[in-house]
C-alpha cells in the first residue's frame, strides 16, 4: 500500500474503544506518505507556497477536506508556508485517520 493507496481511503470514526496505532503501525504507515514527521502522538508536514494567496488558497482546501473527512488538523499558517499536523484527539494518539488525511493532503498539495 502507498500514498494514492490511503489518499483512496474514506476515515472512519473513532470512538467506543479503537486503540491508537501503536509504534510499529504507526511506522509503517508513516513510510507511506512522502515528508511527514512523527512527533510523539502527532504527524506534521510544512508546505511552503510563493505567497500569501497560494497559502491561504491551500488552507481552504485542506478546511474543505478536512469537513469532507470528518478528520480536523491543526494548521499553523504563516505568510508562505503551513504546518499541518494530525492526531485523533478522541483516542488520544494517532489513527489511520491521520495517515488517510495527510495523503490526502499530499494529493492537494499536488494540484
Amino acid at each position: 500500500m502507498g500514498a494514492a493507496d490511503l489518499a483512496r481511503k474514506k476515515c472512519k470514526p473513532c470512538e467506543g474503544g479503537v486503540a491508537p496505532l501503536n509504534d510499529s503501525e504507526a511506522a509503517m504507515l508513516l513510510g507511506q506518505i512522502k515528508g511527514w514527521q512523527l512527533n510523539g502522538a502527532v504527524i506534521s508536514k510544512t508546505y511552503e507556497f510563493a505567497n500569501y494567496y497560494q497559502t491561504m488558497a491551500f488552507v481552504n482546501a485542506v478546511a474543505w477536506l478536512a469537513h469532507r473527512e470528518d478528520h480536523h488538523p491543526d494548521m499553523n499558517v504563516g505568510y508562505n508556508r503551513c504546518r499541518v499536523d494530525y492526531a485523533t484527539h478522541a483516542i488520544g494518539g494517532l489513527s489511520e485517520n491521520d495517515f488517510i488525511c495527510a495523503a490526502k493532503v499530499d494529493a492537494l498539495f499536488e494540484l
